[in-house]
């Protein structure tokens, strides 16, 4: 499995920089939020995943660094930044800001997703209640973002090019709308495997918890059979 998202990861990055989008997100905003997409929340979570608990895991060496809260706010630095209209301008119309512009969002999905799936295999609860935190943490500003868009009344970008017939608006609501799918839906199920994670993780504290409790009942009967028989009677 791990292989295989390693293998998927790196083949929709190739399709996503190497295909017909980087092109066509100069006059599209749709296409280029569909590139945006597909970094962080297909190609980033997929590496992520393959990536985590190997012996090359960055949350191990450098643990403060890789907390989930902390890559869930600088992730929302590095998105919201990369949309305010001068540099969404500079990476649509010129080949060295959407480099730049790729490359930070590449290496800000890796830091989110490695943050709440890294670390020590099994991953303890504490750990796991953290990713879910910062996956949501992300969740929410994505759909944030993709609703404002996609809401808008007005044009937000004025140097924009409609993509093809599609006005200028509307393709603006397009492009929030694949934000708001996309990126939400994919921070969302992270978050809700790490709860599953949780959930689980707590039943089997409990079950050790109760065969800890029955095994202590019994070794007191074994001990003390007096008084384990005048505690039982009435």
């Amino acid at each position: 499995m791990r292989l295989l998202a390693w293998n998927l990861g790196w083949l929709t990055l190739a399709v996503a920089w190497l295909g017909p989008l980087p092109e066509l997100a100069a006059g599209s905003f749709t296409a280029h939020m569909t590139l945006h997409m597909a970094i962080v929340a297909v190609a980033s979570p997929l590496l992520a995943i393959a990536w985590a608990g190997c012996r090359l895991d960055p949350v191990n060496r450098f643990p403060l660094l890789f907390s989930p809260i902390v890559a869930s706010v600088g992730e929302l630095i590095i998105v919201w930044l990369w949309h305010a209209p001068r540099l969404h301008h500079w990476a649509r119309y010129d080949l060295t800001g959407l480099i730049c512009e790729q490359a930070m969002f590449l290496a800000a999905g890796l830091w989110v997703w490695l943050s709440a799936f890294g670390g020590p295999s099994p991953r303890n609860r504490r750990r796991s209640a953290a990713g879910v935190i910062g996956l949501l943490l992300t969740s929410m500003h994505m759909t944030l973002l993709g609703a404002l868009l996609a809401l808008s009344p007005r044009l937000l970008y004025q140097h924009h090019r409609g993509a093809g017939s599609l006005p200028p608006l509307l393709d603006q609501h397009l492009g929030g709308a694949v934000m708001l799918v996309v990126g939400g839906v994919s921070f969302l199920a992270g978050g809700l495997v790490l709860t599953n994670d949780l959930f689980h993780d707590h039943s089997a504290a409990a079950r050790e918890d109760d065969s800890v409790i029955i095994s202590r009942e019994r070794t007191e009967t074994t001990l003390y059979p007096s008084n384990s028989s005048s505690a039982a009677s009435p």
